[in-house]
């Protein structure tokens, strides 16, 4: 009888323990999510000429599972060209360090979490999410990367985003091939469990 009650105890802490660990990783329900997000639409690599970003359908998955808004980073500048030669923008924009504008903005105040997604553009974001991260402050906020890419992963993005925020809670990035996006929302729901929706 008594080792009935001590094993009927050890199972119950058990639970009990499981629990407040999953409530830990769990996000309170009243926290308000931002997508923010640049997609690049037209040539890409490995997909080729496409009508919707790689990064965009990723930002969409996101909102669609936890109910986050979306703000989208449009380039006031035009990178509708071919590849190769946007690879050569991309690496002129990172060398010099460029920050070129965007349209409309919005106001990151009201929200607790902010994703922060993007194609890899020469090692790490393409540089007007750089303007993006100069002219908004997340400090205090959970700030959670994301890219596509077609073997980049992360890249310097998760340690630039912690560079622009030191004082923002920076959690796991995730990255998925721009090639996979399509067929990948399972791999992005995956992802959004293991941070607790």
């Amino acid at each position: 009888m008594k080792q009935t009650a001590k094993t009927i105890i050890t199972v119950l802490l058990a639970v009990l323990t499981a629990g407040t660990a999953y409530g830990q990783n769990k996000n309170n329900m009243d926290d308000k999510a931002l997508v923010v997000f640049f997609s690049h639409a037209g040539e890409n690599y490995s997909v080729g000429n496409i009508e919707e970003g790689n990064t965009k359908i990723v930002a969409d998955y996101i909102s669609e599972i936890t109910g986050a808004d979306q703000f989208e980073i449009v380039a006031e500048k035009n990178y509708d060209m071919p590849y190769m030669d946007l690879i050569k923008v991309a690496q002129d924009e990172a060398k010099a360090g460029e920050l070129p504008a965007y349209k409309g903005d919005v106001d990151v105040a009201p929200y607790d979490i902010i994703f922060i997604g993007g194609p890899i553009w020469w090692g790490t974001y393409p540089q007007v999410m750089f303007t993006f991260f100069k002219d908004h402050d997340l400090s205090g906020k959970t700030v959670i990367p994301f890219t596509t890419h077609e073997g980049s992963g992360l890249a310097s993005t998760v340690r630039d985003v912690k560079n622009a925020w030191p004082k923002a809670t920076v959690k796991d990035g995730f990255a998925i091939y721009g090639h996979e996006v399509r067929s990948g929302r399972a791999k992005v729901e995956k992802w959004l469990k293991g941070l607790g929706w």
